[in-house]
């Protein structure tokens, strides 16, 4: 079968021969002078200890009022700089001095806690005063949107404007070209108003939005209108140890409400907004959608900084604004314009379902990004094409693949169909007995023993069915009903016990929904000492129960405040107090036929079953092809992995544990530890170790500094055999500042913030492997070009899928970065890569391909940058032996590839059992069990107060 040798990322370098990128801008800074008053009023109120905590003075609430009613200003920096010569504001045409001062006046208002305070009024007059606001003006200069520096790596250090103002610009010119324009539809796009903040490789950006698109579902368009629109990102981005930063584009979908608004628990929702005129007395006419944020507090949905002295009522902007109630009841009255103003409202997953689908497929994203492209010339074009590597093989087959079965087996030749289903049935076999043995591996010889407490005969019975399909089992079967179910094989024993799950699924609270805080508190720890009572009268009556399944709605079930009395995380807890790993999984649809409704459980009973397995530490970690000569054998992995739950988390208490997962060649299982252990555990003890662990707030420094001890103590436990540690940027790189970008140095390793010192320090043996995904669009998107295997679609902009390891093709400079891609999911097998959601479209038959309901998907570009190597290691075949961990077969997903190599991807299954909370003396557990019957047995910082959550 033909492969793509190349992808083409849409990612864009400076031409050199076009030299410096210097514009012209309106650019505004803070003088010197200003600080001491503003702390003075900024601190108006406060306790010393917090005046302490709150050494500078806020700007985020500021940056955002601007970015709701003035959105051609650019905002820069999230923390001002007093007195720097870098500014704070930018715009293309200097802002009217009468504007600006009146938002400086309403900034100042804010600051202090206590507004109607005589003393904070006479603060605030007299820093009037002093800061003199009636000299503040723009100036006009020349800004180099192409400074930057080096890192001691080698790796490029845009100056950090660079992040917010040169995807502005960029996006500025792609904004004036022609609408974009397919099979007959035009899309037209604006700019949004800017996010604050651009202090590092993870911040900034700009963002263009089209006009809304209408679509009405159902047959013969009789349903209701709902509106999406396209949309497009332009971030600046660099790569370690390139000394050249790149443009990253990306394409997406933004999907809208209409009719009611369900407002998300704890979060605001966005409102673009589109006035006819500004929202401000004299402030120019907007040409960007501006951007709002609506929240719920209290009970009450007002505009964030609204209200009767907030900053919107301040600026007079709230009379060209429809109610909070009134638009959260008819968000899209005012889509296509009403009293002088166009809004949307931005859907979120947590609003439930939307009939738009997610995303676009790669066809229609290599369309709008070829299209938006055409602005960066001159001073921009593509990078090289990525290659594929010759290592992209995909690592050794321990299970057998299953032929596939016809479409229509019964017009299949009889003996031709018997010899298929023989071929299944021993491939079946024999993968159910490798996963027999190495669970009997994992579990030490002892028998697995499960509960299964449900809610439906139909997850029961198909948990039934899910283990002895997934282990082989049917005919190994020696007891069943009513509640017990056993199997016996050569390898293995299986136990399966059912309960009904009763009163312990219950929601949190009964009738009524607990308060925030103890009221929450104290119905988590009810509900957790319910579970532990009844998890241990099963583990008596029942000796060695160690995983349980546990039938219970999902998260949808309990959308905003609701979301407290979700008991999930208080059954965990019940669960792991009583040596329990548990696995979820929801109820059949109620509303679905029975016949859809058995099939849909069928297959997440199948996902579940084998998830709740993998949380024994059972393994089937994939074989590199690689040989020995370029991968020493009996190789340790170890991930490292941050724990975290912030107050705004599910049980309301922080949590901050380092962790690392350890496979060890030789061990039966997969092993773990914590920051706080000694030795190496199995998987499942430091999945329930994570539990209830209430931690007081520690700044970054000291978190830091607790993981740069576990890493040390780690790797100085490992230094004398060969150990490649694998690290993920986004997770980890907060509290181990040498995995940014401007850290890295090959073969170097810095740990605690002290100088970088050379890997052979930490052992002869230890390699390290950094992956970073596309998150915040850290890594490009990407297409293979239909044409390199279809030379007849020459010039018609179709796209593919491609999985592989890639290599930077020529003229790119680091031989230590690498791209690992996945392939198609099983789940879209009914999307085609030339499906569109943005315009109407046929496919390559004339068929009509338009489907806006489609959840569309691509792979990510999951970057490998290989850190530190010992002499003579071959950088690329480390890279693949990385690659081909991310394809373990017994995920489902693992076959076209997980998220993230295997060993990273069970580190992050970990953040399930984070869940810290505080209880009182638990109750005796001799007493009744509820739930079960008796007689069945067994940055930056923001300017709201953020000190009760982690510093991000």
């Amino acid at each position: 079968m033909a492969q793509y040798q190349y992808i083409r990322p849409a990612a864009y370098l400076p031409d050199p021969a076009q030299g410096p990128f210097i514009v012209p801008m309106h650019t505004l800074s803070l003088p010197a002078h200003w600080e001491e008053p503003l702390l003075r009023l900024y601190h108006g109120g406060m306790t010393e200890k917090q005046a302490e905590r709150r050494r500078r003075v806020p700007t985020a609430a500021f940056n955002q009022l601007l970015r709701a009613t003035a959105p051609d200003i650019v905002t820069v920096d999230s923390t001002a700089r007093f007195g720097s010569e870098n500014p704070w504001l930018y715009c293309q045409d200097a802002y009217p001095t009468a504007v600006t001062n009146l938002y400086i006046a309403t900034w100042l208002k804010s600051l202090p806690r206590h507004a109607d305070d005589p003393e904070t009024t006479a603060l605030l007059v007299d820093c009037l005063r002093d800061l003199d606001t009636a000299a503040l003006g723009w100036r006009a200069d020349k800004i180099d949107l192409l400074a930057r520096q080096l890192s001691p790596g080698g790796t490029a250090l845009p100056a950090p404007h660079v992040y917010r103002l040169l995807p502005d610009v960029l996006a500025e010119r792609i904004v004036r070209q022609e609408p974009y324009e397919h099979h007959g539809r035009q899309l037209s796009f604006r700019q949004v108003a800017g996010l604050a903040g651009a202090r590092g490789q993870g911040s900034g950006g700009a963002e263009l939005m089209s006009d809304p698109i209408e679509y009405v579902p159902g047959r013969r368009g009789t349903g209701r209108p709902v509106y999406y629109a396209a949309t497009l990102r332009i971030t600046v981005r660099t790569v370690p140890f390139s000394p050249v930063p790149r443009i990253h584009l990306a394409a997406g979908v933004r999907r809208f409400v209409s009719g009611k608004v369900y407002m998300p628990y704890g979060k605001g929702v966005s409102a673009y907004l589109l006035p006819e005129d500004s929202l401000v007395s004299g402030g120019p006419q907007p040409r960007r959608f501006a951007v709002a944020m609506l929240e719920w507090k209290n009970g009450t949905t007002d505009w964030r900084q609204g209200g009767a002295a907030g900053m919107l009522a301040q600026i007079s902007a709230l009379n060209a604004l429809p109610s909070p109630a009134r638009l959260m009841e008819e968000a899209d009255r005012w889509i296509h314009g009403r009293d002088g103003i166009r809004i949307a409202i931005g859907h979120q997953a947590a609003m439930g379902r939307h009939p738009i689908g997610t995303g676009l497929m790669p066809s229609e994203r290599r369309r709008l990004i070829e299209w938006a492209e055409q602005a960066l010339a001159p001073e921009f074009v593509p990078v090289p094409k990525l290659e594929r590597s010759p290592y992209a093989r995909r690592p050794k087959k321990q299970l057998k693949e299953l032929p596939s079965l016809p479409k229509h087996a019964d017009k299949k030749d009889p003996e031709e169909l018997a010899a298929l289903l023989d071929k299944r049935e021993v491939a079946a076999a024999h993968n159910a007995r490798t996963m027999r043995v190495r669970l009997a591996e994992a579990l030490g010889g002892e028998d697995l023993t499960v509960a299964v407490l449900h809610q439906s005969d139909i997850i029961r019975d198909q948990m039934i069915a899910a283990a002895e399909t997934g282990l082989g089992l049917a005919e190994h079967r020696c007891a069943q009903g009513p509640d017990t179910w056993v199997w016996s094989t050569e390898e293995l024993t299986v136990r399966l016990h059912a309960r009904p799950l009763g009163a312990l699924g219950a929601p949190l609270g009964g009738d009524s929904v607990p308060r925030r805080g103890h009221e929450h508190d104290k119905a988590i720890e009810e509900r957790r000492t319910d579970v532990r009572r009844a998890m241990t009268a099963l583990r008596e009556d029942v000796p060695g129960v160690r995983l349980a399944f546990v039938e219970l709605d999902g998260e949808e079930a309990f959308r905003h405040a609701r979301r407290r009395s979700d008991p999930k995380h208080a059954i965990r807890l019940g669960c792991a107090d009583a040596g329990l790993v548990t696995q979820f999984i929801r109820p059949p649809d109620p509303e679905a036929e029975r016949e859809e409704a058995v099939a849909d459980a069928g297959l997440r009973a199948a996902a579940a079953w084998s998830d709740g397995l993998r949380q024994t530490g059972v393994r089937l970690v994939p074989q590199h092809t690689l040989g020995d000569a370029l991968i020493p054998p009996n190789l340790n992995q170890v991930a490292f992995h941050l724990v975290e739950r912030r107050l705004d988390g599910p049980t309301g208490k922080r949590q901050f544990t380092p962790i690392a997962v350890l496979i060890r060649p030789g061990a039966t299982c997969v092993l773990g530890k914590s920051a706080d252990m000694h030795e190496w555990v199995p998987y499942p003890e430091l999945l329930k170790s994570l539990t209830g662990r209430v931690e007081g707030r520690k700044d970054s420094a000291e978190q830091s500094a607790i993981m740069a001890a576990f890493v040390k103590k780690t790797l100085a436990q490992l230094r004398s055999t060969p150990t490649l540690v694998l690290v993920h940027a986004q997770d980890v790189r907060k509290r181990w500042s040498w995995l940014r970008n401007e850290g890295l140095e090959q073969d170097r390793l810095g740990v605690d913030g002290s100088p970088v010192q050379r890997i052979g320090l930490y052992g002869k043996h230890v390699r390290v492997v950094r992956v970073a995904d596309g998150s915040r669009d850290e890594t490009a998107e990407f297409w293979a070009e239909r044409e390199e295997l279809s030379p007849e679609l020459a010039g018609k902009q179709r796209g593919g899928i491609a999985m592989g390891l890639w290599r930077l093709g020529d003229g790119e400079d680091s031989n230590r970065v690498f791209y690992s891609t996945s392939g198609k999911l099983g789940t879209q097998s009914k999307l085609t890569n030339d499906d569109a959601k943005l315009t109407p479209h046929v496919n390559a038959s004339g068929a009509n391909a338009y489907r806006p309901t489609a959840n569309a998907w691509n792979p990510n570009l999951l970057e490998l940058t290989v850190a530190c190597l010992q002499p003579g290691d071959d950088a690329e075949a480390w890279a693949a032996f990385v690659h081909q961990q991310r394809f373990s077969e017994d995920y489902q997903a693992g076959r076209e590839g997980l998220t993230l190599p295997l060993i990273l991807h069970l580190a992050r299954l970990a953040d399930d059992y984070a869940l810290p909370h505080e209880t009182e003396d638990l109750a005796d557990p001799a007493e009744p069990p509820a739930g079960i019957p008796a007689d069945d047995g067994p940055t930056g910082q923001l300017a709201f107060d953020f000190d009760d959550v982690y510093d991000e």
